[in-house]
């Protein structure tokens, strides 16, 4: 039965006692129903595109169904080799990778100066931070993209990594986490000799596990799924991301199938890293909202 797992629950909105009234049942019903149907809703899209792109140019402009008329995988492939997505991958692999880096390390080492370290005048910084948030990113895009051009940092995988490093979200999810550790670690690895930094990289960043694997997932998908300024400083350059190759395809001679086969191929790794840490991404949404 569906309610047996709820038996042993003595916690929670559903507990074991509740699920004996025919109204819980009702309920609970109605709230499974709910969200097979909100799901079904989110997935209908990319299933329609996997299919659409199972079919041919003549097929997808005339035939109105769902499902195609043959279910040939093989032209999945010949897109991939056709369109060259090897190369996307790896520069959108890359570009990941960095920003990854950059949101753990720089944000980090922020979070660590306002959460442990407070120095004078960490308030107006952590002010500073908190209203950076109310600012649109899209309005500071001109100026920075002027900036990069002007240092010479153009069709370069480098300003995208240290945008990812500068991220109020970021910092203030670090803040929450490093304020709410015990304080006793961090002066006892003072006394043993350990410096500012040490302290940071040996006993914080180690004992902040969690909050680390939410902040490297959030920083993937977002990285993985930026377009804008991955397409003002790489287009042209050989180093375009793979938001950025399926935007120019539609000036190329690419059909509409085969763009659709590229959109399925680009939301395959978001899709493979939610199965792998949903719970933790889940989670996540939370941590920066809940203190002490």
């Amino acid at each position: 039965m569906i309610f047996d797992k709820y038996s042993a629950k003595k916690d929670g909105v559903i507990r074991g006692y509740d699920v004996h009234s025919i109204h819980i049942k009702i309920l609970c019903g109605m709230i499974i129903l709910l969200c097979l149907g909100i799901a079904v809703i989110c997935l209908f899209p990319a299933f329609w595109v996997f299919l659409a792109g199972l079919k041919d140019i003549k097929e997808f402009r005339r035939n109105v169904t769902i499902f195609p008329s043959n279910f040939d995988f093989s032209v999945f492939i010949k897109t991939w080799n056709d369109l060259k997505f090897t190369r996307y991958y790896i520069n959108s692999f890359i570009m990941v990778i960095g920003s990854v880096i950059c949101a753990i390390g720089f944000n980090g080492l922020l979070a660590y100066g306002l959460g442990v370290l407070k120095p004078k005048g960490h308030q107006i910084a952590n002010g500073l931070v908190m209203w950076s948030l109310l600012i649109p990113a899209t309005t500071s895009v001109v100026a920075l993209f002027v900036n990069i051009n002007r240092i010479g940092l153009n069709r370069s995988f480098i300003p995208l990594w240290l945008a990812f490093g500068a991220n109020a979200f970021y910092v203030i999810l670090f803040k929450e986490f490093f304020e709410r550790m015990p304080k006793e670690l961090i002066e006892a690895a003072k006394l043993d000799g350990c410096n500012i930094l040490q302290v940071f990289t040996k006993i914080v960043m180690p004992l902040s596990k969690p909050i680390v694997m939410v902040v490297a997932i959030f920083s993937m998908t977002a990285a993985w799924s930026d377009f804008l300024l991955p397409y003002l400083v790489l287009n042209g350059s050989g180093k375009e991301t793979v938001m950025v190759a399926m935007f120019s395809f539609r000036t190329s001679n690419a059909t509409d199938v085969e763009v659709l086969r590229a959109v399925a191929f680009s939301i395959v790794p978001p899709t493979i890293l939610f199965l792998l840490f949903q719970k933790q991404i889940t989670d996540g949404a939370a941590i920066g909202a809940i203190k002490g």
